[in-house]
């Protein structure tokens, strides 16, 4: 079981005690499925063996790595698109969507104002937030933007076939972490063997075509570009 980046317990808070958290790791752990437990910054502050294993081929990143923060590791790290297929489209403008509706209403929060200023900074990634993002958002809805629970995100399957999977994202989360700001997420994965090809993605072109495409850099939405174009 995974505590934040490097095995660190998080910060003492109130609410659940210590025993309480070293409980719920291990019903985390008991899970076979990726399962991470977020607060509202999208920094990680527990997660199970199979959320570790998932990302095991992602290289270090300063800022960036998954059991860090996710939010930052969709966004921004360079080898995202080794593991969430169609990376552009299906997770980064729900994830910007979901960014947008956090810095609104903790709008005082330095840790997300400072990852603000990171996608400021990137020309495209900024073009993304304020042109691509309202684009999105009109075509899928405003609940749908806000409200992961139920969504399906493409993720690219190990070994060489790398083949796209289709997983199930499941909001669930304890009363008693809610009320701390936390979120539980598990990547619900679909039993092993052929699957059809998913869907094609909002802009048109087929999941597994988009995941093999290159990895981009940090920011490079080239989707999202010509989406808010067409707005």
């Amino acid at each position: 079981m995974t505590a934040r980046a490097g095995g660190r317990r998080p910060q003492p808070r109130p609410g659940p005690d210590e025993d309480y958290l070293r409980d719920y790791a291990a019903l985390l752990e008991g899970v076979p499925f990726p399962s991470v437990l977020l607060d509202r910054r999208w920094d990680v502050v527990l997660a199970n063996e199979a959320f570790t294993e998932l990302f095991r081929a992602v290289g270090p990143h300063p800022t960036a790595m998954p059991h860090d923060n996710f939010l930052r590791f969709v966004l921004f790290h360079p080898d995202a698109s080794l593991v969430l297929a169609d990376r552009e489209v299906r997770w980064c403008l729900p994830a910007l969507a979901r960014f947008a509706f956090l810095v609104e209403r903790f709008a005082d929060d330095p840790v997300l104002q400072a990852v603000r200023r990171e996608i400021a900074e990137d020309p495209l990634m900024e073009a993304a937030y304020r042109q691509g993002l309202p684009h999105w958002v009109h075509t899928v809805g405003e609940r749908a933007a806000r409200e992961h629970d139920g969504s399906l995100r493409p993720l690219l399957g190990p070994g060489a076939g790398r083949t796209v999977r289709e997983c199930r994202l499941v909001v669930e989360t304890p009363a008693a972490l809610s009320e701390l700001g936390y979120e539980r997420m598990t990547l619900v994965l679909p039993d092993p063997g052929p699957h059809p090809e998913p869907e094609a993605d909002p802009a048109g072109e087929p999941a597994a075509v988009a995941a093999r495409r290159p990895a981009r850099g940090r920011g490079h939405l080239s989707l999202v570009h010509s989406a808010a174009s067409d707005d």
